[in-house]
Parts: structure tokens; C-alpha cells; sequence
């Protein structure tokens, strides 16, 4: 199982998602840095997402939005803050209106991404969300935050197995 663990810290006001891969951390990198590929795993299988714009740079800003069951479409961006391939992401998470400006009407978050090497073909990456506030933590937590997380990471593995099964033919 990709997802190791997810953990709250409502004093800290923190979710912090942990899992392990197998696959360097340079291809770990790749899941955030090419867009194509980031489309396939942001959204939950259910809010796949599309990656509108995708500027992975200090100041950059990655714009997407999901699609629902029901043809609903909520947008989201990024302000990417720090960029450290392949081992550091740090990017303010927030919602967006359709026009693209943001949605005052939920909280943003900071997201702090980290992948670690372990060795023997392994690699770590955990993703720190921290909130502005508990009542801002509870909010998105309401809409379904950690489960839809652990959702999106859990696609990993299978975009990673297409690499195994491609070196062997």
C-alpha cells in the first residue's frame, strides 16, 4: 500500500500524509513536476483533475480543477514558495472561483512536500498541510480533505508500476 500513514495535529493544525514508493525520488519528483502527470493523481478517482497552467518555480503558480460525478468542475492553485528537486515542494493550496481569482470562501493551506530516498529502490514522500486556523482545519477536514488525500496518493503506485512494466519489454 502506497499511504503508509495519515496524522492530525489539531494544536499544530496539521494533516501530514506519509508514504513509500518504489521508485528513486527523481521519478517520485516527476509525479509533481510534469503537469500530464500530475492530472492523473491530484483529484481523487472520482474529481480526476486537469492541470490548466503549470509554472513549478519559486513565485510559479499551478492552476487546475476537478471534475465530478455530476459535472461539477471546482477549481484550485497553487503558489509555488520553494522548489528543491527532487527532494523539496512547498506551495500555498488554495480554491479558486471560475474565473480563477481566488475563493475567499475557503481557507488556504500550506503544503510542504518532502521526498526522501530511503535506498533499495524505495523512496519516502510526505505531505505536510498546515492551516491558517482549527476552524479553517475543521472545514476542509468536513469536506472530505484526508480521505480524498489519501484517495489521490493511493493512484500512485499504478502510474509508478507502468515504469516497471515498461523497462521489462
Amino acid at each position: 500500500m502506497t499511504v503508509l500513514a495519515i496524522s492530525k495535529d489539531p494544536t499544530a493544525r496539521t494533516v501530514t500524509l506519509d508514504a513509500e514508493f518504489e521508485a528513486s525520488a527523481n521519478r517520485v519528483w516527476r509525479l509533481w513536476a510534469d503537469p500530464r502527470q500530475l492530472e492523473r493523481w491530484w483529484g481523487p478517482p472520482t474529481y480526476p483533475a486537469t492541470v490548466d497552467a503549470h509554472d513549478l518555480r519559486p513565485g510559479g503558480r499551478v492552476e487546475y480543477h476537478m471534475t465530478g460525478p455530476e459535472g461539477d468542475q471546482p477549481r484550485g492553485y497553487w503558489e509555488v514558495n520553494e522548489v528543491e528537486p527532487p527532494h523539496r515542494l512547498v506551495f500555498r493550496d488554495g480554491f479558486a472561483n471560475e474565473d480563477g481569482t481566488p475563493n475567499a470562501e475557503f481557507p488556504m493551506t500550506t503544503a510542504r512536500v518532502t521526498i526522501e530516498e530511503l535506498g533499495g529502490g524505495k523512496t519516502r514522500m510526505s505531505i505536510r498541510s498546515t492551516f491558517p486556523s482549527a476552524e479553517a482545519m475543521e472545514q476542509l477536514a468536513a469536506m472530505g480533505m484526508e480521505e480524498g488525500l489519501r484517495q489521490a496518493v493511493g493512484q500512485l503506485d499504478a502510474i509508478l508500476a507502468e515504469d516497471r512494466v515498461g523497462t521489462r519489454s
